[in-house]
């Protein structure tokens, strides 16, 4: 499942470059003043939908692989009816699916943080990065 997650997270780069093109002023203004995690809640509100779409075939065919799909469905189907499981989680690929984004977001929101707690200190290592190089 892990392996179907990371393979799944490597088709996030451009679903994030399109939604940086399509951030408005307000969206920028909202992350600047808004909370700690005000830009990873951006982007979870503007590309969710879409990494879900390009994540869960890559999920579907790695966890086929597996061949627990079936299995895991039919017993977490009965947990769910019995309220012993959200619905949600009680289909593997949606499962293995949310975990893989929210396992993105949350590391989206560790890199927020560290850049807002040292703004410069994360400017002056693109600056060494950058300059490193020449």
């Amino acid at each position: 499942m892990n392996h179907a997650a990371e393979q799944a997270v490597a088709q996030a780069k451009p679903v994030f470059k399109q939604a940086l093109q399509h951030m408005t002023l307000s969206d920028a203004k909202a992350i600047l003043t808004g909370g700690d995690d005000a830009g990873t809640q951006y982007f979870r509100r503007a590309t969710s939908a879409q990494l879900t779409g390009k994540f869960k075939p890559i999920v579907a065919a790695e966890t086929a692989k597996l061949g627990l799909t079936a299995r895991y469905n039919e017993y977490a189907g009965k947990a769910a009816q019995l309220g012993l499981l959200s619905s949600e989680d009680a289909n593997l690929n949606d499962y293995v699916t949310a975990r893989a984004l929210d396992g993105l977001f949350s590391r989206i929101a560790e890199e927020e943080h560290e850049i807002r707690k040292n703004p410069l200190g994360q400017a002056s290592s693109l600056i060494r990065k950058v300059f490193g190089t020449l």
